[in-house]
Protein backbone atom coordinates (compact mmCIF):
# COMPACT_ATOMS: atom_id res chain seq x y z
CA UNK A 1 0.00 0.00 0.00
CA UNK A 2 1.21 3.28 -0.71
CA UNK A 3 2.37 5.55 1.84
CA UNK A 4 -0.24 8.28 1.46
CA UNK A 5 -2.94 5.97 1.39
CA UNK A 6 -1.94 3.95 4.65
CA UNK A 7 -1.62 7.78 6.45
CA UNK A 8 -5.29 8.34 5.27
CA UNK A 9 -6.46 4.94 6.60
CA UNK A 10 -4.39 5.94 10.06
CA UNK A 11 -5.88 9.37 10.07
CA UNK A 12 -9.45 8.28 9.64
CA UNK A 13 -9.13 6.41 12.39
CA UNK A 14 -7.35 9.01 14.53
CA UNK A 15 -10.63 11.23 13.63
CA UNK A 16 -13.14 8.31 14.34
CA UNK A 17 -11.69 7.92 17.56
CA UNK A 18 -12.13 11.40 18.78
CA UNK A 19 -15.65 11.01 18.33
CA UNK A 20 -16.84 11.65 22.12
CA UNK A 21 -19.39 9.26 22.06
CA UNK A 22 -19.44 9.20 25.99
CA UNK A 23 -19.61 12.55 26.53
CA UNK A 24 -22.24 13.19 23.62
CA UNK A 25 -24.65 10.53 25.00
CA UNK A 26 -23.90 12.20 28.49
CA UNK A 27 -24.73 15.43 27.38
CA UNK A 28 -27.96 13.96 25.35
CA UNK A 29 -28.98 12.37 28.43
CA UNK A 30 -28.80 14.03 31.16
CA UNK A 31 -27.13 17.03 29.96
CA UNK A 32 -23.61 16.32 32.14
CA UNK A 33 -20.28 17.50 30.86
CA UNK A 34 -17.97 14.41 32.26
CA UNK A 35 -14.72 16.90 31.98
CA UNK A 36 -16.40 18.06 35.16
CA UNK A 37 -17.55 14.97 37.02
CA UNK A 38 -15.34 13.01 39.14
CA UNK A 39 -11.80 12.66 37.98
CA UNK A 40 -12.72 14.28 34.73
CA UNK A 41 -12.46 11.00 32.87
CA UNK A 42 -14.66 11.45 29.70
CA UNK A 43 -15.69 7.43 29.91
CA UNK A 44 -18.94 4.80 30.34
CA UNK A 45 -17.74 5.29 34.06
CA UNK A 46 -18.79 8.50 34.14
CA UNK A 47 -21.63 8.03 32.40
CA UNK A 48 -23.13 5.60 34.48
CA UNK A 49 -22.80 8.34 37.16
CA UNK A 50 -24.42 11.15 35.33
CA UNK A 51 -26.92 9.43 32.97
CA UNK A 52 -27.72 5.87 34.42
CA UNK A 53 -26.79 2.25 33.23
CA UNK A 54 -28.91 2.38 29.44
CA UNK A 55 -26.77 5.49 28.88
CA UNK A 56 -23.64 3.80 29.19
CA UNK A 57 -24.25 0.97 27.24
CA UNK A 58 -25.13 2.93 24.77
CA UNK A 59 -21.80 4.90 24.58
CA UNK A 60 -19.84 1.64 25.24
CA UNK A 61 -21.12 0.25 22.21
CA UNK A 62 -20.76 3.36 20.05
CA UNK A 63 -17.02 3.27 21.51
CA UNK A 64 -16.63 -0.63 20.44
CA UNK A 65 -18.18 0.14 17.10
CA UNK A 66 -15.93 3.05 16.63
CA UNK A 67 -12.83 0.67 17.61
CA UNK A 68 -13.65 -1.58 14.42
CA UNK A 69 -14.95 0.51 12.06
CA UNK A 70 -11.02 2.07 12.67
CA UNK A 71 -9.51 -1.60 11.25
CA UNK A 72 -12.33 -2.91 9.20
CA UNK A 73 -11.31 -1.51 6.09
CA UNK A 74 -7.65 -2.93 5.87
CA UNK A 75 -7.85 -5.74 8.37
CA UNK A 76 -7.88 -8.65 5.81
CA UNK A 77 -5.09 -7.60 3.28
CA UNK A 78 -2.95 -5.14 5.85
CA UNK A 79 -2.88 -6.22 9.25
CA UNK A 80 -0.08 -4.79 10.50
CA UNK A 81 -1.95 -1.60 9.46
CA UNK A 82 -4.57 -2.63 10.68
CA UNK A 83 -2.83 -2.49 14.46
CA UNK A 84 -1.60 0.61 13.41
CA UNK A 85 -4.59 2.77 12.93
CA UNK A 86 -6.39 0.46 16.39
CA UNK A 87 -3.24 2.54 18.01
CA UNK A 88 -4.54 5.88 15.98
CA UNK A 89 -8.02 5.28 17.40
CA UNK A 90 -6.88 4.82 20.66
CA UNK A 91 -4.93 8.20 20.49
CA UNK A 92 -7.90 9.94 19.21
CA UNK A 93 -10.37 8.76 22.23
CA UNK A 94 -7.95 9.82 24.49
CA UNK A 95 -6.74 12.94 23.08
CA UNK A 96 -10.18 14.10 21.31
CA UNK A 97 -9.65 17.25 19.20
CA UNK A 98 -13.29 17.76 20.01
CA UNK A 99 -12.89 18.07 23.45
CA UNK A 100 -9.72 20.12 23.37
CA UNK A 101 -7.64 17.09 24.39
CA UNK A 102 -9.74 14.97 26.82
CA UNK A 103 -10.67 12.02 26.48
CA UNK A 104 -11.08 8.23 28.09
CA UNK A 105 -8.73 5.63 28.62
CA UNK A 106 -10.02 3.32 24.70
CA UNK A 107 -10.54 0.61 27.02
CA UNK A 108 -14.24 -0.13 24.78
CA UNK A 109 -12.14 1.29 21.23
CA UNK A 110 -9.52 -1.52 21.61
CA UNK A 111 -11.73 -4.37 22.15
CA UNK A 112 -13.34 -3.27 19.42
CA UNK A 113 -10.49 -3.18 17.00
CA UNK A 114 -9.64 -6.63 18.74
CA UNK A 115 -13.05 -8.08 17.51
CA UNK A 116 -12.64 -7.22 13.90
CA UNK A 117 -9.09 -8.85 13.95
CA UNK A 118 -10.47 -11.64 16.04
CA UNK A 119 -7.46 -11.13 18.68
CA UNK A 120 -10.02 -13.28 20.87
CA UNK A 121 -7.41 -13.90 23.57
CA UNK A 122 -6.20 -10.30 23.76
CA UNK A 123 -10.04 -9.23 24.34
CA UNK A 124 -10.40 -11.80 27.05
CA UNK A 125 -7.55 -10.56 29.01
CA UNK A 126 -8.58 -6.49 29.01
CA UNK A 127 -12.41 -8.00 29.60
CA UNK A 128 -10.88 -10.26 32.36
CA UNK A 129 -8.71 -7.03 34.12
CA UNK A 130 -12.01 -4.87 34.20
CA UNK A 131 -14.25 -7.91 35.57
CA UNK A 132 -11.80 -8.52 37.99
CA UNK A 133 -11.02 -4.80 38.92
CA UNK A 134 -14.59 -3.98 39.37
CA UNK A 135 -15.22 -7.12 41.42
CA UNK A 136 -12.27 -6.05 44.17
CA UNK A 137 -12.84 -2.12 43.73
CA UNK A 138 -9.90 -1.14 42.16
CA UNK A 139 -10.88 -0.98 38.37
CA UNK A 140 -7.78 1.03 37.75
CA UNK A 141 -5.60 -1.68 38.98
CA UNK A 142 -7.16 -4.40 37.07
CA UNK A 143 -7.17 -2.76 33.90
CA UNK A 144 -3.42 -1.97 34.60
CA UNK A 145 -2.81 -5.42 34.89
CA UNK A 146 -4.70 -6.54 32.00
CA UNK A 147 -2.50 -3.69 29.52
CA UNK A 148 0.70 -4.70 31.03
CA UNK A 149 0.05 -8.68 29.85
CA UNK A 150 -2.21 -7.64 26.88
CA UNK A 151 1.70 -7.47 24.76
CA UNK A 152 3.03 -10.43 25.61
CA UNK A 153 -0.42 -12.53 25.10
CA UNK A 154 -1.05 -11.00 21.58
CA UNK A 155 2.68 -11.56 20.96
CA UNK A 156 2.10 -15.58 21.88
CA UNK A 157 -1.48 -15.95 19.99
CA UNK A 158 -1.42 -13.42 17.12
CA UNK A 159 2.32 -13.24 16.15
CA UNK A 160 4.16 -9.93 15.51
CA UNK A 161 1.09 -8.40 14.39
CA UNK A 162 -0.42 -9.32 17.79
CA UNK A 163 2.80 -7.73 19.45
CA UNK A 164 2.73 -4.67 17.81
CA UNK A 165 -1.29 -3.94 18.18
CA UNK A 166 -0.42 -4.79 21.93
CA UNK A 167 2.50 -2.29 21.99
CA UNK A 168 0.97 0.88 19.79
CA UNK A 169 -2.07 0.62 22.01
CA UNK A 170 -1.19 0.13 25.66
CA UNK A 171 1.51 3.45 25.38
CA UNK A 172 -1.70 5.83 24.97
CA UNK A 173 -3.85 4.22 27.34
CA UNK A 174 -0.72 4.48 29.82
CA UNK A 175 0.28 7.71 29.23
CA UNK A 176 -3.05 9.08 29.12
CA UNK A 177 -3.08 7.46 32.52
CA UNK A 178 -0.45 9.33 33.69
CA UNK A 179 -0.96 12.73 31.92
CA UNK A 180 -4.93 12.67 33.02
CA UNK A 181 -7.03 15.32 31.71
CA UNK A 182 -5.57 17.90 34.31
CA UNK A 183 -2.57 17.98 35.65
CA UNK A 184 -1.72 16.47 39.15
CA UNK A 185 -2.14 18.31 42.57
CA UNK A 186 1.39 17.60 43.28
CA UNK A 187 4.17 16.77 40.96
CA UNK A 188 5.77 13.97 42.59
CA UNK A 189 6.94 10.31 41.03
CA UNK A 190 4.85 8.67 43.44
CA UNK A 191 1.68 10.95 42.33
CA UNK A 192 3.13 9.88 38.64
CA UNK A 193 3.09 6.13 39.61
CA UNK A 194 0.01 6.23 41.63
CA UNK A 195 -1.75 7.53 38.57
CA UNK A 196 0.22 4.67 36.42
CA UNK A 197 -0.81 1.99 38.31
CA UNK A 198 -4.61 2.77 40.12
CA UNK A 199 -5.64 5.16 37.90
CA UNK A 200 -6.34 7.90 40.26
CA UNK A 201 -4.71 10.73 41.82
CA UNK A 202 -3.29 9.50 45.71
CA UNK A 203 -6.26 11.44 47.42
CA UNK A 204 -9.46 10.07 45.26
CA UNK A 205 -11.80 7.41 46.08
CA UNK A 206 -9.92 4.55 44.62
CA UNK A 207 -13.03 3.73 41.92
CA UNK A 208 -12.53 7.09 40.80
CA UNK A 209 -10.61 6.13 37.98
CA UNK A 210 -12.11 6.09 34.62
CA UNK A 211 -12.59 2.38 32.85
CA UNK A 212 -12.59 3.77 29.09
Amino acid sequence: MEALAAAGYLLGAFLLGSVPFSYLVARAVSGADLRRVGSGTVSGSGVQVTSGFWAMALAGLLDIGKGAAAVVLVAGDHPMLAACCAGAAAVGHNWSIFLHGAGGRAISVVGGSMLVLAFWWGALTLALGLALGKLCRATGVGCFIAQAALPAVLALTEGEVGAVFGVVVVIPMWVKRIMGNAPPPQRRPAVYLCRLLCDRDPLQPIAAGGAD
